[in-house]
């Protein structure tokens, strides 16, 4: 059974399970004061095209040019990104500084499509699969199983899958997998990166509520990791220039950590 979160910095139980099955769940780890500022922002993030800019400038094959607006920059998801309890978790498990690696956010209404099994795992410039990266999926409303479930197949992250290895699978039952469908608001998944996992798809009765997600990533230092986003500097010093890490966390934003941005072929 996945452990709950303790909050009492005796975690040693917290590490052999996140490094045998690859993950962790915390229900409740976002209090509500911040679950209800992180909502409006979510909406602002997709409903003002903010979101779509954001990818717009990721895909961009020909410029660095960041987007008008990041979600760091964002009040409540800047906090929730150094949310103290979730670092001192992260900082637990990986027993070395981390730096962050990206963030992510989205509102996925009724009916929203699956997502394949695949993991998230960048690679760094040492090869080294025993530097962690981690991401921390955050469900604002919780999980109930109206909208998809977050389907994951514990010890996955020991074999040396690719990314899209299993996607040709679709979210078709694994063995060994485990369903989380059932989380309380401002609940986290903490995840190996390279865990493999899926989301699958879920009928929306009438009424169902959209599904407020983010994500967020983080590395173990060590070695270089490749960005994923080509304005990675501007985000980094934004970051710093926001004191983001409030002074606690002297790596988290530091660009030495990072090779240059590779562009998809």
């Amino acid at each position: 059974m996945p452990l709950s979160f303790e909050g009492n910095g005796k975690l040693s139980a917290q590490r052999e399970q996140f490094a045998d099955s690859g993950y962790l769940v915390l229900p409740g780890l976002i209090p509500t004061s911040l679950q209800n500022r992180l909502t409006p922002e979510v909406d602002h993030w997709v409903d003002d095209g903010l979101r779509s800019l954001s990818i717009a400038a990721c895909s961009d094959p020909g410029t660095d040019v960041p987007p008008p607006l990041m979600e760091l920059e964002l009040p409540a998801h800047g906090e929730l990104l150094t949310h103290e309890p979730l670092l001192e978790l992260i900082g637990d498990l990986m027993e070395t500084p981390f730096v962050f690696h990206h963030l992510h956010s989205d509102r996925h209404g009724p009916g929203v499509p699956g997502k394949p099994w695949h993991h998230d795992r960048e690679p760094n410039d040492q090869d080294d699969p025993k530097l962690l990266m981690v991401h921390a999926l955050h469900y604002l409303g919780g999980l109930d199983g109206t909208i998809g479930s977050l389907t994951i197949v514990p010890g996955s992250h020991r074999e040396p899958w690719s990314k899209s290895a299993l996607a040709h699978l679709g979210s078709v039952e694994l063995p060994g997998e485990v369903v989380i469908d059932t989380l309380p608001p401002g609940s986290t998944v903490l995840v190996n990166s390279a865990l493999v996992h899926a989301r699958r798809p879920a009928p929306s009765p009438p009424g169902t509520a959209s599904r407020y997600f983010i994500d967020a990533c983080y590395c173990q230092t060590g070695a270089r990791w490749q960005p994923v986003k080509p304005y990675w500097r501007h985000m980094l010093a934004t970051a710093r220039a926001l004191d983001l890490d409030g002074g606690r966390w002297p790596e988290l934003f530091g660009e030495r950590h990072f090779t240059e941005y590779a562009r998809s072929a």
